[in-house]
């Protein structure tokens, strides 16, 4: 019995001490706020070939600088703490599957992105790429019209940039 007294006394004290120590784990917003803090300037390099997804991925960072990382976003270069320079690599379809009669019936888009980022405090430059696909599929012996590709490739860019901020916290460890 004076075991059990021991052991339960050593749970308890065990409880205690984590729920009050806390277990330190920090989500990664908290590491990519401290990466990139103060006033940013955002710069998308425009596709000339397809502007509209250029836009389009300029929109979806613009919203996680804000909403996730509480930036302060600022339209001139001069004003920024850090400067964050976006340009899409590349958009492509991939045929994924075919149909009996040879017709495309399954395709994948891929977007490409890379990110860097000056931060003016510490004097360094960051950058990574990043990518997102999205699976469609399309009604037998047709092919993909404009609608089609503009909602692959929009969802393949929020996949996209949904990784853009574990990179940057992950950058923030990098010295």
């Amino acid at each position: 019995m004076n075991i059990l007294k021991k052991v339960l006394f050593v749970l308890f004290t065990f409880t205690i001490s984590i729920s009050f120590f806390g277990c330190g784990y920090k989500p990664a917003t908290y590491y990519a706020k401290e990466e990139i803090s103060g006033k940013v300037f955002l710069k998308v390099t425009i596709d000339l070939v397809d502007p509209q997804n250029s836009v389009l991925i300029k929109d979806e960072i613009n919203k996680l600088l804000i909403q996730k990382l509480d930036a302060d976003l600022v339209d001139k270069e001069s004003l920024a703490d850090t400067v964050m320079n976006v340009v899409v690599n590349s958009v492509s379809m991939q045929s994924l599957q075919y149909d009996k009669a040879g017709y495309n019936k399954l395709y994948r888009a891929v977007v490409v992105i890379n990110v860097s980022y000056f931060k003016k405090s510490d004097n360094k430059r960051k950058s990574f790429t990043v990518d997102g696909d999205y699976n469609f599929s399309i009604d037998n012996g047709t092919s993909i019209n404009d609608s089609q590709r503009y909602n692959a490739i929009q969802k393949a860019s929020d996949k996209a940039v949904e990784e853009v901020l574990s990179k940057i916290a992950v950058a923030s460890f990098k010295k």
